[in-house]
């Protein structure tokens, strides 16, 4: 499962990649390593009907109290997710630059998947809801997000034989924020392994198309 991804674009690449009419992300700093229930952009269409970008807390509260937040979707049809599938308004995207699975096998090695060497944007396929109560330091109101995930495919498998998360590019971040159901679910499979490659092994973040520190491995 994808618990680790980076998103070290600008603000402005973001706004375009996501075709958003709003930012409200204000001073939006490089994130090399995003972590479940830490905040990271997301573009969603807002009760005006307008596309937009800000910050959501990455996990679903958990069924069960007291357990980790819910951060990755497989069973599409589980009665815990099917309401914020169904419904538009409840569909987001994560912009995303990397993503990090480590091998099934020890020693655990972590391997970060782009389209290429220079990151070039993407996102995952998720849905949001509102939430009140405790997470991270706050306890109050939260905008909460998780994404998809579906069979590994030919690349991502050899390092984790699981899932991988649902990758979207070009017109099919739209279908995903605006089609019925149907449509939009129709999305949820492996993304083809031929624009992927691993371009990071070792560190726990990417920084994008830079050198990395002594003794990590830039592919």
């Amino acid at each position: 499962m994808c618990n680790l991804y980076s998103m070290t674009k600008s603000r402005e690449a973001v706004v375009a990649f996501t075709r958003a009419m709003r930012d409200r992300t204000a001073n939006q700093p490089p994130l090399p390593a995003i972590f479940p229930d830490q905040l990271a952009p997301i573009a969603r269409t807002a009760k005006d009907g307008v596309r937009e970008v800000l910050n959501m807390r990455w996990g679903f509260p958990p069924p069960q109290q007291g357990g980790r937040p819910v951060t990755n979707i497989r069973n599409l049809k589980s009665s815990f997710w099917r309401g914020w599938l169904a419904e538009p308004r409840f569909r987001c995207i994560a912009p995303a630059t990397s993503f990090c699975e480590y091998t099934d096998t020890r020693p655990k090695t972590a391997h970060w998947f782009a389209l290429d060497d220079t990151r070039p944007l993407f996102a995952f396929a998720g849905v949001w809801r509102p939430w009140r109560g405790l997470r991270g330091k706050e306890d109050g109101e939260h905008l909460l997000f998780a994404f998809l995930t579906t069979e590994a495919n030919d690349l991502v498998r050899p390092i984790h034989a699981q899932a991988m998360p649902v990758m979207l590019t070009g017109e099919d971040v739209d279908v995903w924020l605006d089609a019925p159901e149907k449509e939009a679910l129709a999305l949820a499979k492996p993304f083809s392994a031929a624009p992927l490659k691993i371009v990071l092994s070792g560190p726990r973040e990417d920084h994008g198309a830079t050198s990395p520190p002594t003794g990590e491995t830039l592919l």
